[in-house]
């Protein structure tokens, strides 16, 4: 997929938006990579935290609405603590997560699950469906 960058990508309401729910500064990134080489979860991740990052300061929304990895985050600060600027990336994904909770889009199907919820602990089955869903 080619992506075109552009002043307004790069300054969009998105990334204010992103900047103001988290609190942190998106452009301080400079893409070291130590938060995704720290992340227990990056395995399971389709774009790693560096990455998703590399997204929201190219303005990218549409990989970030259809991307796994905000959902994946267990916001163990693994990544903040390797972080050489201190981003606090958790809180980052945090946004990312509210920003698309907010386009109504539901990530889990509970009706696909219904067999499987009586062994799994309810706090996990609530703890999911209040991140991934809206």
């Amino acid at each position: 997929m080619a992506f075109e960058l552009s002043k307004e990508s790069v300054q969009s309401d998105f990334i204010k938006k992103i900047e103001e729910l988290s609190g942190e500064e998106i452009s301080a990134c400079y893409h070291c990579g130590k938060c995704s080489a720290g992340c227990p979860s990056a395995m399971a991740m389709d774009l790693l935290p560096n990455q998703i990052i590399r997204a929201i300061q190219l303005g990218d929304i549409e990989t970030l609405k259809t991307s796994n990895t905000p959902w994946i985050c267990a916001s163990c600060v693994t990544c903040y603590v390797r972080c050489p600027r201190g981003i606090d990336l958790c809180s980052i994904m945090e946004a990312v997560r509210q920003m698309t909770l907010r386009t109504n889009k539901d990530h889990i199907d509970i009706k696909k699950y219904t067999g499987e919820l009586a062994s799994l602990p309810p706090i996990a089955v609530v703890s999911a469906l209040r991140k991934m869903s809206s």
